[in-house]
């Protein structure tokens, strides 16, 4: 009976497009669990999102749609992405489906029947993006210390969590399981900064806002954040405190949350008080994963630095996106992502090293041998090298992953085709092919690089499957195991290799580098001149009725937006105009923020030629009229549905 691994990440937010900080996570998720499922463990993984709070209740009321409707577009964008990525969870589990909502309201219901929720009043200062409350002191002038907005006085009825109840029991377990916190300095930071200065009771429901789960027993109350999202580890499980699930019983306890070091406080105090208080087991292990960077800045969608996943992929290709974030990112440091680093990475590693390497062995193959692969030979002093080095790639790389850290193993399988890429140049295969005499010597030297070769594409599963595949195609493999990796030699003798092509094209550096940088320049000019003609108004030229009736002008609701990377005044929004949604790039990011800017109805020019600013497809334009540093967009005094024409 395989031994279970059941492994998650934390539910994305649905408030917008996830960036490629966000992405990693669920890639490197991925990675583990591909890896566990070729040890062959029986791997639950899970994904999802958390669909309630009062950013979205909020953002859907702006847009004239049901909350339901703006989360179903944003987790199916999430998704998307994630599907993409070619990540391969088991289950998306979103805390609007309705098996959630009803055990987190018998989860409720059960933690206040035990006395571990109260009724209170909460006074303080609330972040409306981050969700959190804070105190006057824990402010940054003024303002949330995480996100660094605006935040609110707020002041309602509530229902908190005794979590002072619970503190010396989590204590405890974090002492007699040094592991379960990783890593290290993660652990550390937990209990000196909040476990050690004593917890606070936990606010669990909220009045002010209707957007999700409602408590049973008290109308107007709902379900804030930290039940409803936390709990979904357990509730996709089938898991109920009136009954457990098969499924439940067979995986929980988690052996595995992967989550941003960011919201490593939720998990590693509030979640596992809440299982202790319903008398459920503890998650084996909370990994805080570092930040991918955008240059020194942590990457944000609020500080226009945001990259985003589709469009690597676009790019460079999904595996040499995951490849660069997998290796990328350090264990415990933050890691950063740039075009430069990637194209580096990119030629170095991939068509440099690996591309190089595969190509021209199984074209030597087919050259010498009509691809045919020879038996092995007798072995010289490099043959049992590489051999023994393969064999111990295979042993690092399995420890390396056991611990998570993705960045060494594949350090690891990368010298491993450096050495084989050395082997060819200590054997000579174009030299022994000349001499009839050696040609049995030739064929063990391919041999062994197949096989060689066999064992990065073994190693490469789970970070990059696709390019693995190829690999196995390429050089004939049948086995691919990870147990095959204990033995150096399962390629069969007498089987065909495949043709030899390029698995990654070497990218021209300098000019791509250029046509990035011209196409950034191209863009920011056509939205200078973009801004300049909205706003100079009308022309003193006279037009005729028939010249207005050529413009198509329609009520549009903007349904997400986003700053556009490098650009300081362009925002770009999805705009729904009736049964279409269309892209659009507008010079207005120096006067609407993206969170305000959603919901609003504006009025849409529909029938101007596309452009790409910025290399953002724009496809209309957003009128606004402007008196010198005021701009505001155009509307109408009624709510008009979005699609109605305009004359």
């Amino acid at each position: 009976m395989k031994e279970k691994y059941y492994i998650t990440t934390a539910i994305a937010y649905t408030s917008r497009k996830p960036h490629i900080g966000n992405t990693y996570e669920v890639v490197l998720t991925d990675a583990i669990a591909r890896y566990k499922r070729q040890r062959n463990y029986d791997v639950f993984f899970l994904t999802g999102t958390d669909e309630h709070g009062q950013k979205i209740g909020e953002a859907a009321k702006e847009s004239g749609i049901t909350p339901q409707q703006y989360v179903d577009g944003v987790a199916g964008e999430i998704k998307n992405i994630w599907n993409l990525m070619n990540t391969s969870y088991d289950h998306f589990i979103r805390t609007t489906d309705e098996y959630h909502v009803k055990a987190v309201q018998q989860i409720f219901n059960t933690l206040y029947e035990q006395g571990d929720i109260y009724k209170g009043e909460y006074e303080g200062w609330y972040c409306v993006p981050c969700e959190a409350f804070f105190t006057q002191t824990q402010l940054v002038d003024g303002c949330c210390p995480d996100c660094g907005r605006e935040v609110k006085k707020t002041k309602e009825e509530a229902y908190f969590f005794k979590m002072s109840k619970y503190q010396d029991r989590l204590m405890k377990h974090i002492e007699e399981h040094p592991d379960f916190i990783q890593p290290e300095s993660r652990k550390r930071e937990m209990i000196n900064n909040f476990l050690k200065p004593g917890l606070q009771d936990l606010c669990v429901s909220r009045t002010s806002f209707d957007w999700g789960i409602p408590v049973t027993f008290d109308n107007g109350h709902v379900i804030y954040v930290w039940i409803d999202a936390l709990s979904n580890y357990i509730t996709a499980l089938g898991y109920t405190p009136e009954g457990e699930s098969d499924l439940y019983k067979k995986y929980w306890p988690a052996d595995v949350h992967v989550i941003g070091k960011d919201i490593l406080r939720f998990h590693t105090i509030y979640w596992p008080i809440m299982l202790m208080a319903l008398g459920e087991p503890l998650p084996k292990q909370i990994f805080g994963h570092p930040w991918l960077l955008a240059g020194a800045d942590k990457i944000s969608k609020s500080r226009g630095n945001a990259i985003y996943a589709d469009d690597l992929v676009k790019l460079f290709g999904v595996d040499a996106v995951r490849y660069y974030l997998l290796s990328e990112m350090p264990y415990a440091q933050d890691g950063t992502i740039s075009y430069e680093n990637i194209i580096n990475r990119y030629n170095t590693d991939l068509a440099n090293i690996l591309g190089n390497l595969v190509n021209r062995t199984v074209a030597m193959q087919q050259k010498y041998f009509n691809g045919i692969i020879a038996n092995p030979c007798d072995e010289e002093e490099c043959d049992v090298d590489l051999k023994a080095f393969a064999l111990q790639a295979a042993v690092v790389c399995g420890e390396k992953m056991d611990a998570f850290k993705t960045a060494e193993a594949l350090s690891e399988i990368m010298n491993l085709a450096r050495r084989s890429n050395k082997y060819i140049d200590e054997t000579t295969p174009w030299t022994l092919a000349k001499d009839e005499s050696k040609k049995e010597r030739l064929g063990g030297v391919l041999y062994n690089l197949i096989e060689s070769i066999r064992f990065i594409a073994v190693l490469l599963m789970p970070h990059m499957p696709e390019t693995a595949e190829n690999i196995f195609e390429q050089i004939g493999a049948t086995e691919r195991s990870w147990e095959s990796l204990s033995v150096f030699g399962h390629t069969v003798s007498g089987t065909s290799v495949g043709q030899a092509t390029a698995l990654f094209a070497r990218l021209d550096e300098k000019k791509m580098l250029e046509e990035i940088e011209n196409s950034i320049k191209k863009e920011q000019e056509q939205a200078k001149n973009a801004t300049k003609e909205s706003e100079k108004g009308a022309t003193a030229e006279n037009i005729s009725i028939e010249d207005f009736a050529k413009l198509q002008m329609k009520i549009g609701l903007v349904l997400e937006s986003n700053r556009v990377e490098g650009a300081d005044k362009l925002l770009v929004s999805k705009i729904k105009i009736g049964d279409e949604v269309r892209q659009i790039v507008s010079g207005i990011a120096k006067h609407y923020t993206p969170e305000d800017f959603v919901g609003k109805k504006v009025v849409v020019l529909t029938n101007l030629k596309p452009v790409k600013l910025r290399g953002v497809l724009s496809e209309g334009m957003i009128l606004a009229a402007s008196d010198g540093d005021k701009l505001g967009v155009l509307t109408t005094d009624i709510d008009l549905p979005d699609g109605t024409t305009i004359r």
